[in-house]
């Protein structure tokens, strides 16, 4: 191989000169330099998200370093948007990219993807912050940017994580670092609430609908009332990302509407978590004292916020019946995803009227006895339907075991109505039912060795993850229950 060859393989991103933000001009996104970062240095990277992009030898160049570290800026620099929207409910004016700067956009093998830099700095919206994001957010956040990925979960990905040893004051003094995000497009419902409540300017948020549209709803150029098509289809969208993290057990913890993707992603991994034990009313966020985003709530909640978009997008609409027959379609999107999903995870094929009360039963079931989430449903594809079978495995995560076998029974009969087979049911069942998810104790024993400098955790971790549903025998005990140390753990909004 000539060096010629090496210098093509380890080329840099093909950049976007007259990418989306760019062509919206300044009063949307803002050029802005990135903080120099000093002694940046690799903390983990993902190989599998860089294969796809085509970027996997670049990833493993000084210059790449540089890039994603935000200390060399691509052609035509870095852009920090702006939006507003509402935050635990009230509204909260403008607030925008604090702490993210877009890199650009890059032209990739799989498609034209944003890449934005998190903690590079401060930006004009950085309200009187440092616009730093510290190690321990920073893992958490490529560690599950990635995993939701691999669980099938609609969401922006994370390309790398870099660290530096420079300080940054938190409740604690702690260290910075970058992380680099990638996405189709990081639009949010508080972009489009920006132009009518912040700074009106409907020639703007017409602007802004059309790029949408043109950009990354192809399918609605031409409708009769287009605005409207595309709140239709950001709901649907949302709709169905709500029934995949009721699915999985995932709590994000901050839906405010600037943390709404307009792609239907899950965006901004703040204090978010997977369920432990089983508690519908579980909230991850020690910040949210009313429990406005505890776990059952977020389905609402979206719906909340897609009615703050369907406000926000109103002057384009002028009918408030049509923006509400917009949203409508949400609620039966929803209902029927969920219900999809739990057959799924029960393992069945054929669609029985009384699906939806076995699925609840056993939920509820689970919540009186605090069953652990994804251990129950991944021993639930071991269940044999025979008669008589007491199914230990998965009968021992309930404390009632007379209610199970109840129940059991009810299930054992609806396998055997639809004439399925145990092992190939428990073949579907474990594509579906993960055996590995993002515990909160699994992110901090990784977060503890790297500030001590040993980031090896982190990409096993990592490895982990990016395989959710299959065995790894080697790697059991990131699927057991979690040790009594991770009740204490609490999350914040701080990072």
């Amino acid at each position: 191989m000539t060096e010629n060859d090496i210098g093509l393989l380890a080329r840099p991103p093909i950049w976007v000169v007259d990418g989306m933000a760019r062509s919206l001009g300044v009063k949307f996104a803002h050029p802005q330099a990135a903080q120099p970062l000093p002694a940046a240095h690799w903390v983990a990277r993902s190989d599998a998200l860089a294969t796809e992009l085509g970027m996997a030898d670049w990833l493993q160049t000084d210059a790449a370093l540089d890039a994603l570290a935000g200390n060399q800026a691509p052609p035509g620099g870095l852009l920090a948007t702006v939006y507003s929207g509402h935050q635990f409910g009230a509204w909260a004016g403008q607030l925008g990219d604090g702490r993210a700067l877009l890199l650009g956009e890059a032209d990739t093998p799989a498609g034209r993807f944003e890449v934005q830099l998190k903690g590079s700095g401060p930006t004009p919206f950085s309200r009187r912050g440092d616009g730093r994001a510290v190690l321990r957010s920073s893992i958490r956040e490529f560690l599950c940017s990635e995993a939701m990925h691999a669980l099938g979960v609609p969401t922006t990905r994370a390309l790398a994580l870099v660290g530096s040893p420079q300080p940054v004051a938190r409740e604690t003094l702690e260290t910075a670092a970058v992380v680099t995000r990638v996405a189709p497009s990081f639009l949010r419902f508080g972009h489009f609430e920006h132009f009518t409540h912040s700074e009106p300017d409907p020639d703007m948020l017409q602007r802004l609908a059309d790029a949408t549209i043109a950009g990354h709803y192809p399918e609605l150029i031409g409708a009769a009332r287009p605005v409207e098509a595309l709140l239709e289809a950001v709901a649907r969208r949302t709709a169905r990302l709500m029934a995949q993290w009721q699915a999985v057990g995932f709590c994000h913890g901050v839906m405010n509407t600037d943390n709404m993707s307009m792609l239907g992603l899950t965006i901004d991994y703040g204090p978010y978590g997977f369920l432990d034990a089983f508690d519908p009313g579980h909230i991850c966020n020690h910040s949210d004292y009313g429990g406005r985003y505890a776990y059952a709530q977020q389905p609402k909640v979206a719906f909340w916020n897609l009615h703050a978009l369907a406000q926000a997008l109103m002057p384009l609409i002028n009918d408030s019946d049509k923006a509400l027959a917009a949203l409508e379609p949400y609620k039966s999107v929803f209902a029927q995803s969920m219900l999809a999903a739990l057959r799924a995870k029960l393992g069945l094929q054929a669609e029985h009227t009384e699906d939806q009360a076995l699925a609840d039963e056993l939920l509820r079931l689970m919540a009186a006895d605090r069953s652990d989430f994804t251990i129950t449903w991944r021993r639930l594809a071991g269940f044999s339907s025979r008669p008589g079978a007491l199914n230990p495995a998965v009968r021992d995560c309930f404390i009632d075991r007379d209610a199970f076998d109840a129940w059991a029974a009810r299930y054992a009969e609806r396998l055997q109505a639809e004439g399925s087979i145990d092992t190939e049911r428990a073949l579907r069942m474990n594509r579906v039912n993960p055996k590995f998810v993002l515990r909160n104790h699994l992110a901090e024993t990784a977060i503890a060795q790297a500030r001590e400098g040993d980031f090896s955790e982190v990409q096993r971790l990592l490895n982990v993850l990016q395989r959710p549903f299959d065995d790894q025998p080697e790697n059991d005990a990131d699927a057991g229950f979690p040790p009594a140390w991770a009740q204490s753990l609490e999350i914040s909004c701080s990072s």
